[in-house]
C-alpha cells in the first residue's frame, strides 16, 4: 500500500498579513516615475517626433471619420487626412525656413546701428557724471550681436523641431493608414474595456479641442501684430506674425518669446522709443487675447487649469526640449487619460486640475427639519 501523507496544506493566509504597506507603494510608484520619466528624457529624440505625430494624426482624424459617414471608400479619408496634415507641416516648415533664410541676410545690417547705440548710451551715462572706466566695466559685458543673434536662434530653434521631418513624415503615414480601421478598434476596446475606450476618446476630443483654439485665437494674433509691425516699420513682419503664431502653442510663456526678436529689432531700428512702442503693442493685443480671452476657451476646451498648464510646459520642456514645449497641454491630456480618466475610482484627482469654471459644485444641502 502506498503511504499515506499525513501532512495538511497550509492553512489560508489573511490579505492582510502579506499586503505590501501603502507607503511602500508609493515610493515605488514615485521611483517607477522617475525611472519612466529619466527613460523618455534620453529617448527625447525619438518620442518628440512620435507624439507630434500622434498630435497631427489626431487632429485630422476627424476627415476620416467624416469619408466614413459618408458611406465612402476609406482609403479616400486616409488621403485626405494625410494630404492635409502634409500640407500644414511642409508648410510650416518652408515657411520657417524662407524666413531664417531672410533673417540671416538682414541682421548684419545692423552691426554698425548696434555700436551706435552702445556709444550713445556711453554718452548719455557721460552727462549723469558716470567715469569712462565705470561705463567701460558696465559696457564691457553687452554685445549687441549675441542680443540681436538671439532672433536668428529662435527661429532656427523652432526650424530644429522639425530636424526628424523625414521621420515625422513616416510616422504620419503609417499612422493615417491606422487611422482607417480606429473606429473599429475602438470599438472592440469599448466592448471589453469602456473605461480605457473612455479615456481614449477624452484624450482626442481634448486635443482636437486644444487644436482648435489655439489655432483660431494664434491666427487672430498673428494678423494683428504682423499688422502693427508693419505700421510701424519693423522689419520682416510676416516672419514675427508666423512666430506670433507658433508661439501661441505655448502656454504662459509663448508670448515673451515671440515679443523679444520684435523689439530688439525696432530698438535698432528707431531706438528705444520704438522698442517700447513695439512692446506696448504687443502687449495690449497678446495680453488681451492670449491672457483674458484664450485661456477661458482653452481651459473650456482641454480641462486644465492655468497652473496645471504652466507646470505641464516646464516639465514637457525639460523631458523632450523646444518640442515639449510645444506640445505639454497634448502630452498632459495624454498622461490624464491614461492616469487619471482610465479609472472611476481616481477621477477624484481631476478635481484639482481642472480649471475653476469647470469644478461642479455639489447641491446645496436641503435644511433639516426641526
Amino acid at each position: 500500500m502506498a503511504r499515506r501523507n499525513d501532512r495538511q496544506p497550509p492553512a489560508p493566509t489573511n490579505r492582510s498579513d502579506w499586503a505590501i504597506p501603502r507607503g511602500l507603494i508609493v515610493l515605488l510608484a514615485i521611483a517607477g516615475g522617475v525611472v519612466a520619466v529619466t527613460g523618455m528624457k534620453a529617448f527625447s529624440g525619438v518620442l518628440g517626433p512620435v507624439f507630434l505625430a500622434l498630435m497631427l494624426t489626431v487632429g485630422v482624424q476627424p476627415i476620416q471619420e467624416w469619408v466614413r459617414h459618408r458611406g465612402w471608400p476609406r482609403w479616400i479619408g486616409m488621403l485626405g487626412a494625410l494630404v492635409a496634415v502634409y500640407a500644414i507641416l511642409l508648410g510650416l516648415v518652408g515657411a520657417l525656413a524662407i524666413s531664417v533664410a531672410q533673417l540671416a541676410t538682414l541682421l548684419p545690417q545692423y552691426s554698425d546701428d548696434a555700436q551706435q547705440l552702445l556709444d550713445q548710451v556711453e554718452q548719455r551715462l557721460e552727462q549723469h557724471g558716470i567715469g569712462s572706466d565705470q561705463i567701460q566695466n558696465a559696457l564691457s559685458g553687452i554685445d549687441f550681436g549675441k542680443a540681436v543673434g538671439y532672433a536668428e536662434a529662435l527661429v532656427s530653434g523652432l526650424l530644429g523641431v522639425f530636424s526628424n521631418l523625414f521621420f515625422i513624415l513616416a510616422l504620419l503615414l503609417f499612422m493615417a493608414f491606422d487611422g482607417m480601421s480606429m473606429h473599429d478598434r475602438l470599438a472592440v476596446v469599448a466592448r471589453y474595456r469602456p473605461e480605457i475606450a473612455y479615456a481614449i476618446e477624452t484624450f482626442a476630443s481634448g486635443t482636437r479641442s486644444y487644436l482648435i483654439v489655439s489655432t483660431v485665437f494664434g491666427l487672430i494674433v498673428a494678423v494683428i501684430d504682423g499688422l502693427a509691425l508693419w505700421w510701424l516699420g519693423i522689419p520682416l513682419p510676416i516672419l514675427w506674425a508666423l512666430l506670433s503664431f507658433i508661439t501661441n502653442y505655448i502656454p504662459n510663456i509663448g508670448f515673451v518669446l515671440g515679443l523679444i526678436p520684435p523689439a530688439l529689432l525696432g530698438l535698432l531700428e528707431g531706438g528705444p522709443k520704438l522698442a517700447i512702442i513695439v512692446i506696448i503693442a504687443y502687449s495690449v493685443i497678446n495680453v488681451v487675447i492670449q491672457s483674458v480671452i484664450q485661456p477661458k476657451f482653452v481651459g473650456d476646451a482641454v480641462g486644465l487649469s492655468v497652473t496645471t498648464t504652466f507646470l505641464a510646459l516646464v516639465f514637457w520642456g525639460w523631458v523632450l526640449g523646444p518640442l515639449g514645449a510645444l506640445l505639454a497641454i497634448p502630452m498632459s491630456l495624454l498622461v490624464k487619460a491614461f492616469f487619471i480618466d482610465i479609472d472611476p475610482s481616481t477621477r477624484w484627482a481631476d478635481v484639482f486640475i481642472k480649471g475653476a469654471r469647470e469644478v461642479e459644485r455639489p447641491p446645496p444641502e436641503e435644511p433639516r427639519s426641526p
